[in-house]
């Protein structure tokens, strides 16, 4: 019998390229335009080094923590990412992965299961949510999240519909139809193991999105591009519309996608308790900095404020103590989770998870700290020129948020 488990996250991913169809793959992996912040992401963390100890280690160390009400195993939580068709099961697997490692889970409304599903498996759930349709659509949708039994809500707000990638854009079919699929029959003929995953579970990838809409039927359902769709059709959301939102959720409320610190101050006067220091994971606008450049100064300013989390790069357990010291409560994977998914399915999830943990714990025992609250910027060295203050302005009085 073949090994299935995997050393580091890097082999996932070589895993997951060999595994998956051309087109899934690029979905997966694409950055936009020329890519420069989906290398930043990864890149900053190479500029920040440790100071450790030799002497007086701890024997024991804790990596528990608390995040948007949720006690967690480890400073580490599922992003929320788009159709995970990559696996047959997908955020299924996701969710029972995370549930059996003490891990709280994103889960978002352009995810191809529904909420009652992924509640079920991992009842630490987040929902995520865009500003798609008018007020009565969106309240509709946090209701159901809510019966449901989401123990937070997520709002991302950073995407700018930016079209364009300089090594091609992935193709993605609107419905897999039979025409579709005799287009796409040569890359499942050349990835045998990832279709006979689908023939083996009885069911296509699944292109539709039963999470976006109030009503539960999945036969009511649109499609990815429906969805996606409606969403550039809706006005863009001011920040009385996030405050609003924040009145309908009486739950944990993250905003998510602050590259910012005067955003990060509305963000708080809109009444998030949370906020997700975010650029996409590079697939917004390129240029943009790394998240772990904007992280210090973010945290610095609203940090007494609200829990801080970052997305963006995350590929080791190192990586997520770099965060944590500077400023982060926790970090949010995405790329690396959806590698192990690819790779292995639930257990290729449960062994990313574990190689963080495992990480996480070496870093802590070298920095001589107990428990991952200890970890503070005493414990890295960061150069002089790392990182800038993205605006400290406030763009108007915290009243105006609430208009």
């Amino acid at each position: 019998m073949a090994n299935t488990w995997f050393e580091s996250v890097a082999e996932a991913h070589r895993r997951a390229k060999r595994r998956l169809p051309k087109s899934v793959y690029g979905a997966l992996v694409a950055g936009s335009e020329q890519g420069m912040t989906l290398r930043d992401n990864i890149d900053a963390y190479n500029e920040i080094g440790f100071a450790p100890h030799i002497g007086d280690l701890p024997d024991e160390r804790d990596l528990a923590t608390t995040v948007m009400g949720q006690d967690v195993s480890m400073p580490v939580l599922i992003s929320p990412t788009g159709v995970q068709a990559v696996h047959p099961d997908g955020e299924l697997a996701v969710a029972r992965a995370s549930a059996a490692r003490g891990v709280a889970m994103g889960l978002s409304s352009f995810g191809s299961r529904p909420i009652e599903d992924v509640v079920a498996a991992n009842p630490q759930t987040f929902f995520q949510t865009y500003w798609v349709g008018d007020r009565d659509a969106i309240a509709g949708r946090m209701a159901r999240a809510k019966q449901a039994g989401a123990k937070g809500m997520i709002v991302t707000l950073d995407w700018t519909f930016s079209e364009g990638r300089d090594w091609g854009s992935p193709t993605i079919p609107e419905r897999l139809d039979l025409k579709t699929m005799a287009q796409f029959a040569p890359q499942g003929i050349t990835h045998p193991r990832w279709l006979l995953r689908y023939l083996r579970a009885g069911h296509l990838p699944n292109l539709k999105t039963p999470n976006v809409d109030a009503d539960p039927d999945p036969a009511a359902a649109p499609t990815f591009f429906g969805a996606y769709g409606e969403w550039m059709q809706t006005k863009q959301p001011r920040w009385a519309d996030i405050a609003w939102m924040r009145e309908q959720w009486d739950g944990p409320f993250m905003v998510k996608g602050v590259m910012r610190i005067d955003d990060a101050k509305r963000a708080v006067d809109a009444g998030a308790t949370t906020i997700s220091v975010s650029n996409h994971g590079g697939n917004n606008m390129d240029g943009t900095p790394a998240t772990l450049r904007a992280l210090p100064g973010i945290a610095e300013a609203v940090g007494d404020d609200v829990e801080v989390v970052l997305d963006g790069g995350v590929r080791r357990g190192s990586d997520v103590v770099k965060a944590l010291c500077l400023g982060a409560r926790a970090v949010m994977i995405g790329r690396a989770y959806l590698w192990g998914l690819a790779a292995e399915g639930q257990a290729g999830v449960e062994n990313v998870l574990d190689i963080l943990r495992n990480d996480i714990d070496s870093n802590l025992l070298g920095l001589r700290r107990a428990s991952v609250r200890d970890l503070t910027r005493d414990d890295i060295i960061v150069p002089p020129s790392f990182g800038e203050k993205l605006s400290s302005r406030t763009t108007g009085p915290a009243e105006s948020v609430r208009a």
